[in-house]
């Protein structure tokens, strides 16, 4: 086999991401990409003294990679070190599939072992319901309420479970089906299609937002095909504009407390999936309604269900008691 010799780090990293397109990545996720390689590479640069431009796939050997990824795991945490290791192995990976290298050093590197999903819901039994009832009763003071909205927002990583970048996908089109069985057509992480199916309720939701829109922006045509989710410009929602609102309507309801740290939109996501595993559903089901890549990924919320259901139990103040009565029953 003979390999491309001297190809320039950055124009191999410019065709993997060429490569990558038909994947259809998101937005958030080649910019991920591109911070990772690009922090890399600038260590690489510093480790074997070849200025970027000069710098040749054959260069990334084993020991440098050791070297600069020690580096950066000194001053990164294990969740910044492994996402840029596995970052470098799909590029390496490119590379002897492109027949630039003869093989991929990463296995070389050590890379942290990936930590276990960990849920992080909201808190309290009865948070959703008093998340939304303050959103439809329009308590967040916003410069520019927009209560059909927020709920609408909330329902959809409530009861659909969606992410954020799943949400701003949507159109009005993502609405199929007949009235009383309409299903949201849904454009998942790594291009998983899923359809969740929706309640009366949602679809209402739905509607009354979309008139609300019409009332809003009465110059603007909104088509089945346009987003649906919007800013108070008219223009389709932003991520920060999003997350923004989801932290706001935590705060107007006096439930920050209940909201895990990090979490933030997400927690509505985990609460959906908790709700599913609280009531009975399989891994299975509730990795077909998330679009989880890994049937172990939705396994983990029905452990994490147990092991509270097993500590909520076992604080059954009753059982202080049946200690004492079991520490003064005669033994055998």
């Amino acid at each position: 086999m003979r390999y491309k010799i001297h190809m320039k780090v950055v124009d191999a990293q410019l065709e993997f991401f060429a490569a990558r397109r038909p994947r259809k990545d998101s937005p958030h996720t080649t910019a991920a990409y591109r911070r990772d390689l690009a922090v890399i590479t600038e260590l690489l640069v510093a480790e074997t003294g070849v200025p970027v431009e000069e710098l040749v796939v054959e260069q990334l050997t084993a020991p440098a990679l050791r070297a600069v990824f020690g580096v950066f795991a000194d001053s990164h945490a294990k969740s910044s070190v492994l996402r840029a290791w596995s970052t470098w192995n799909q590029f390496l990976t490119f590379c002897v599939a492109d027949e630039l290298l003869a093989g991929n050093p990463m296995g070389a590197v050590a890379r942290p072992k990936t930590p276990p999903l960990v849920p992080k819901p909201l808190r309290g039994e009865d948070t959703p319901e008093r998340l939304l009832a303050s959103a439809a009763a329009g308590e967040r003071k916003a410069r520019d309420p927009w209560p059909e909205r927020d709920v609408l927002v909330l329902a959809l990583g409530l009861v659909a479970g969606l992410r954020s970048a799943e949400m701003r996908r949507l159109s009005a089109s993502s609405l199929v089906g007949r009235s009383g069985e309409m299903r949201l057509h849904v454009h998942g992480k790594g291009s998983r299609d899923r359809s969740i199916p929706v309640q009366p309720a949602m679809e209402r939701l739905i509607e009354g937002y979309l008139d609300s829109c019409r009332r809003r922006f009465p110059r603007e045509r909104f088509g089945r095909s346009s987003p649906l989710l919007r800013d108070r410009s008219g223009e389709p929602i932003g991520r920060g504009a999003l997350d923004y609102l989801v932290k706001s309507c935590y705060r107007w309801a006096g439930l920050n407390d209940r909201v895990p740290v990090g979490a933030n939109l997400h927690a509505l996501r985990h609460t959906f999936a908790t709700r599913l595993a609280e009531d009975g559903a399989s891994a299975s089901e509730i990795m077909a309604l998330l679009g989880h890549a890994s049937l172990a990924t939705s396994q983990n919320y029905i452990e994490a269900t147990g092991r509270e259901q097993r500590a909520a139990a076992a604080s059954n103040r009753t059982y202080r008691v049946l200690d004492e009565v079991a520490d003064r029953s005669p033994g055998p």
